[in-house]
Order: C-alpha cells, then sequence, then structure tokens
C-alpha cells in the first residue's frame, strides 16, 4: 500500500471517527434538552398552575380578585394538558369551580376542588418522574456510545502512533545508509524493501542506479577493445557479405566480402550514412531500397539481388535484421540498428534454373506419347475396329482415367515451368466474363453430372467486359470448380456467381463440403502442398499455378472457408470501362 494511501486512510478513518463521536454527542444532547423540556414545559407549568389555583381558592372569599386569579389559572392548565387523564381532571375542576361560583359558602365543594387540584398535581409530578427516568436512561446511553467512539479514536490513534512512524523513518534509514555505501564506491550495496509503497519503487531505482554502476566500474577498456577486436574477426572472416548500421543508418561495420563486391574502401565509410554512398553506388543503393518499407517485420527477406561477382552474374538473398537492446533496468526494448546479410544462392539458383529447364524438357517429352497412347485408346474403343468384352472395356477404362491423369500433371508441370522461370504467356484482351464462365461449367460438367452434382450460375444482365487471358482464366475457373466438385458430396449444390464490384469482376466459386480447417487456410496456396488426411489424389499444384496466373494479369485470387459448412474461392480482376 502506498505511503499517502496509508496515511490518507488512518487519518481520514481517525477524522470520520471523531466526526461521529460529535455527531453521537450532538444526539444526545438534543436527546436530553428534548426530555427536559418536555418536563418543565408539560409538567412543571401545571404543577405551578395548580399551586397557585390552591392559593387563589384559599383567598376567594377575602378577596375578590382571586377569583379572576382562579380563572387564568385554569384557563392556562386547560391549554396544557399533556398527560394521560389530565383532560378530565381539568374538566371535573372547572365543573367544580362553576359551581362554586354558583355557591360561594359551600365549604364541600370547596374541598371537591382541592381534591381536584391536587389530583392534577400528582398526574404531572408521577409523570416528572417517569420523564426523569427516560432522561436518565439516554444519558447512559449516550455514555456508552460516546466512550465506544472514544475507545475507538484512541485505538486508531494508537495504531498509527506506532505503525507509521516506524514505516516510513526505517526505508529512510535504510536508503541513506545504502546511498552513503554508493558514495564509498560500494557498488554491490543493494535496498531490500519488499513493499509496494513509494520507498518500494524507490528501492527498486536505487538498485537499478546501483546496478549500473557496478557494470561501469566492472568494465575496462582494455576489455571492450579486445571483444570488439574479436567481433570484427568473426565479421571479416564471414563468406556472405554483411553491412552493419546504427540507428541513424550511418554504417557501423562492413566485412571485407561486402567491401569486395560494392568496390568501397573500409577506411572511407565508416560513419558515413549509406543514404549519402547509396547516390553513387548502384549496389547499395539496390540493397536498402526496400529496408524502410520492410522495418516492422523483425528478421526480414526479399527476393534475391543479381550482383556481378566473382566474374559472373551471381544471386544474393538479402536479409535484413533489426538489432533491438533492452538496457539494464529496462522493460522495453530499443532500436539499436540494422544488420544487412547478403547469402550467395547462386548455386541453387543454377540448379532451380536446370530443374526447371528439366521438367519442362520431360513434360513436353511425355506429352507427345501420351496423347499419342490417348488416340490409340480411343481407337481401341471404336466398335468399328472390332467388339471387346466387358472385362477389357474395364481394363480400357482404368488405362483412360490413368492417361489423362498423366496429361493433367504433365499440363500442371508445364504451367509451373512457365511460372518458375517467369515467362508465362499472357493475352490479356477485354473479355466477356460470362463466356469465360461458361466454357468453364461446360467443360467440368461431366465432371460434376458423375456425381449428380448440381452447378447453379447467377450473373447480372449487364456486366463490363473483364481485362483477362481468356485461356488461363478459363483454366483457373475449371480448376476451382473441378476442386469443389471433388471435395463436395453427391447431390450437392455448386453456386458460381459473377459480380461487377468496385471496377472488378468477382469470380466466385462456392461449394458446400467439409470446407478447410483454419491452421491449413493459409497454405492451401503452396505449391505441393496438401491438406493432411485428405482422401482426394492431386499434385498439390492447381492452386498454386491458378494464383500466379491471376496476379500475373494483375488480379488476385483468395478463399474464404467455414469450417464444416464448405468455401467459397473468389477470383478478382479488372473491369473495362464499357458496360454491354
Amino acid at each position: 500500500m502506498k505511503i499517502k494511501t496509508r496515511l490518507t486512510f488512518g487519518v481520514g478513518l481517525l477524522f470520520l471517527m471523531i466526526l461521529l463521536l460529535t455527531i453521537i454527542g450532538m444526539w444526545y444532547i438534543n436527546a436530553l434538552k428534548r426530555d427536559t423540556n418536555n418536563i418543565l414545559t408539560a409538567n412543571y407549568n401545571s404543577v405551578q398552575y395548580a399551586r397557585n389555583m390552591i392559593l387563589a381558592l384559599d383567598e376567594i372569599q377575602s378577596d375578590p380578585r382571586a377569583v379572576k386569579d382562579f380563572e387564568d389559572n385554569l384557563e392556562l392548565q386547560e391549554n396544557n394538558e399533556t398527560e394521560v387523564g389530565e383532560k378530565e381532571a381539568t374538566q371535573e375542576l372547572a365543573r367544580h369551580f362553576n359551581a362554586l361560583l354558583v355557591q360561594p359558602h359551600d365549604t364541600a365543594i370547596r374541598q371537591i376542588i382541592r381534591k381536584n387540584i391536587l389530583t392534577m398535581m400528582d398526574l404531572n409530578m408521577q409523570a416528572i418522574v417517569r420523564k426523569s427516568r427516560v432522561a436518565s436512561g439516554t444519558a447512559q446511553i449516550a455514555m456508552v456510545w460516546i466512550a465506544v467512539a472514544g475507545a475507538l479514536c484512541f485505538i486508531i490513534a494508537f495504531i498509527s502512533l506506532i505503525n507509521l512512524p516506524g514505516n516510513i523513518a526505517d526505508p529512510i534509514r535504510e536508503l541513506t545508509e545504502s546511498i552513503k555505501q554508493i558514495a564509498a564506491q560500494n557498488y554491490t550495496r543493494r535496498v531490500h524493501i519488499e513493499s509496494n509503497s513509494e520507498f518500494g519503487d524507490l528501492a527498486k531505482s536505487f538498485n537499478i542506479m546501483a546496478e549500473k554502476l557496478e557494470e561501469y566500474s566492472g568494465s575496462s577498456i582494455a576489455r571492450l577493445l579486445i571483444e570488439k577486436k574479436r567481433i570484427e574477426a568473426l565479421i571479416n572472416n564471414m563468406q556472405d557479405p554483411v553491412i552493419g548500421l546504427d540507428e541513424n543508418n550511418k554504417i557501423l561495420f562492413m566485412n571485407e566480402e561486402a567491401l569486395r563486391i560494392s568496390g568501397l574502401e573500409n577506411e572511407n565509410i565508416i560513419g558515413t550514412s549509406i543514404d549519402q554512398i547509396a547516390i553513387n553506388n548502384d549496389l547499395i543503393r539496390t540493397l536498402i531500397r526496400d529496408t524502410e518499407t520492410m522495418k516492422d517485420n523483425g528478421k526480414k527477406q526479399s527476393e534475391p539481388v543479381k550482383i556481378f561477382a566473382n566474374g559472373k552474374e551471381s544471386y544474393f538473398e538479402k536479409e535484413v535484421l533489426d538489432i533491438a537492446i533492452t538496457s539494464t533496468g529496462d522493460e522495453k526494448k530499443q532500436k539499436a540498428g540494422n544488420v544487412i546479410i547478403l547469402r550467395n544462392v547462386t548455386a541453387y539458383k543454377e540448379m532451380d534454373a536446370a530443374k526447371t529447364n528439366f521438367m519442362a524438357t520431360v513434360s513436353h517429352e511425355f506429352k507427345t506419347p501420351i496423347s499419342s497412347i490417348k488416340m490409340s485408346l480411343q481407337l481401341l474403343k471404336n466398335n468399328r475396329i472390332g467388339g471387346i468384352n466387358n472385362e477389357q472395356k474395364d481394363l480400357l477404362n482404368s488405362i483412360e482415367d490413368d492417361i489423362n491423369r498423366l496429361l493433367k500433371i504433365t499440363g500442371e508441370l508445364l504451367n509451373m515451368t512457365q511460372v518458375e522461370s517467369g515467362n508465362i504467356q499472357l493475352s490479356v484482351v477485354p473479355a466477356d466474363a460470362r463466356e469465360i464462365l461458361l466454357y468453364a461449367i461446360h467443360s467440368i460438367r461431366k465432371q460434376a453430372e458423375q456425381k449428380h452434382i448440381k452447378l447453379e450460375a447467377t450473373y447480372p444482365d449487364y456486366l463490363p467486359e473483364v481485362l483477362a487471358d481468356k485461356e488461363k482464366t478459363a483454366w483457373v475457373l475449371i480448376n476451382l470448380i473441378s476442386n469443389a466438385i471433388r471435395y463436395s458430396y453427391e447431390y450437392s449444390v455448386i453456386y458460381l456467381n459473377l459480380a461487377n464490384e468496385e471496377g472488378y469482376i468477382n469470380f466466385s466459386v462456392k461449394d458446400t463440403g467439409q470446407g478447410i480447417d483454419p491452421q491449413y487456410k493459409d497454405k492451401i496456396f503452396d505449391r505441393y502442398f496438401r491438406i493432411p488426411g485428405s482422401k482426394e489424389k492431386g499434385t498439390g499444384l492447381g492452386l498454386a499455378i491458378s494464383k500466379e496466373f491471376i496476379e500475373a494479369q494483375g488480379g488476385k485470387i483468395d478463399v474464404d472457408s467455414d469450417f464444416g459448412a464448405g468455401s467459397t474461392f473468389t477470383v478478382r480482376l479488372h473491369a473495362t470501362e464499357s458496360a454491354h
């Protein structure tokens, strides 16, 4: 608990108890005053009136003014009837007094009047005794409550007196002693105050300061220089070019390999801004071109950089690392600069090109004999050549399925070689989006009918033309519809839709199958990826090739899937300005 909170709580509680004690005292003083006033007003006055009437009664025969005095006191008494039975006694007194006025010499009536006055006096005297007891009880209760409140005030004050001075003075004493030790260069001294108060925060700050002083005291210039030389030697012996930048993009170091391929000299560039060097150095300008746009993602990689090195064109994979440090006592990391690392991937690039050429050659060589086999198979199935039995027919159907699968794989491999070589041949022209969609539906309808799946297409009456390569866009749609058929249940419906949205034509393919597990949603467009546990066969290239074909046309393909309820693949391509 903070000291301010503790003081506020203690003093505030004591203040509240004093206020409560004051309220209780005033309450019961007012109660006693009220009880006393009741006795004086209601009962003492009635006794005084009765006494005056007795005196006037004794003087009625000798003093004519006594009648007037009696009547005045009787009237005052009639206005001060407060006790039970007092009203009846007063009425009885008034009746007998009126009779006495008629017969002033009747002593019997005089005695009755005296008796009525004494009865009235007795009622008020009993009330005085009773109300005195009530006032006494009120006084006793007041004493009890005031004593309880006073005791609580004493306890709170006593506890505050015992605890607060020690809680404040002890930490101050320990901090004072620790500061003296630090002043004497004893940087190992620490303050151990386990508290959430201001003293705890002060102790934490003090310990951080002592720890930093100990670090600085334990370091030496010689040791720092040795470590600096060791790090420089490690960096210079690295086979990959390495460039180090500080937080202001000034060059801290460049190893020998980086100096060699950039044509720079170490003495002229250390401490110089890399942006300034990039003005006259094409390689450095290429290296820092996308550094700023890639800053906020931690470890970063970009496309390989082509550099003329080792007497030939070489490829280097650039990696930009953010360097962040956490100072002693700080909780947040602070940026200290960047390191640019170039890895020579020329050998891998050459092997990848060889692989692509090999795949293209093999696929092309496979396609011709496979097509020939398919044609021969169609001739075999022609009844004009000769009849075949059912077993032979089943074998031919099985061979046809294998040939179609081989043709599909070969086609996908050829498409992939176009993608990998960067030689995708496109013919992007204005085209009718409905014509492309209907062509894809017609091409795949037989496959849908085999599973009794209905292809339901919807599109508006008027659509602008789409800028697309009709052949490759149709191939993508056929691939998406084929996947939807493959993963949909029998007798289900696949919904195909065309829509014009903000300058784009959207082709969507929605199935009602199992859908895609969220953990695989971001991977389905990767090459050779197939969802684990899937019973459907495939190469894992169809969606990857589709993505490349659509993006090469300036479009976009994405998927929205509800696991267990189906998936929707959407292809977005630019629309032309004119509508038809």
